[in-house]
């Protein structure tokens, strides 16, 4: 069973969300992409299946965050997966802390889990666009 495809995102804590931001589009030219948070969109075409679009998210959030949470780290790995569903139930068999049910939003299927040092990991099923 396919499991991780590729990194959804990264994600971590700043003292300044926006300042470090403008930073890093002055100097590497990020572009900046707000919506509900700040974030920089990374899209790429699918490797496999070349009519199709892949991203990954890069995101400074506030140090004040609760998102991360029941983490205590000050950053959280976006995973994207090929079968949200299975690799839930696979995951469960094997024992790993599954925070919540499956979310359904606009970009895609979300779940959170927890790894064995204490880790937020956010595993994303996207939903395919052409």
């Amino acid at each position: 069973m396919k499991r991780v495809t590729g990194i959804g995102g990264i994600f971590f804590k700043s003292e300044n969300p926006k300042k470090l931001m403008e930073w890093y589009d002055k100097h590497l030219g990020f572009n900046l992409h707000e919506s509900d948070e700040v974030a920089v969109v990374f899209k790429d075409r699918c490797r496999s299946e070349s009519d199709k679009e892949e991203y990954a998210i890069w995101s400074p959030f506030s140090r004040d965050t609760k998102y991360f949470e029941p983490s205590k780290k000050d950053f959280m790995i976006n995973f994207r997966v090929a079968d949200l569903t299975k690799l839930v139930a696979l995951l469960e068999e094997k024992g790993v802390k599954v925070l919540g049910e499956i979310k359904n939003y606009k970009q895609g299927k979300f779940v959170w889990i927890m790894d064995i040092e204490g880790n937020k990991i956010e595993l994303w099923e996207p939903f395919i666009e052409k």
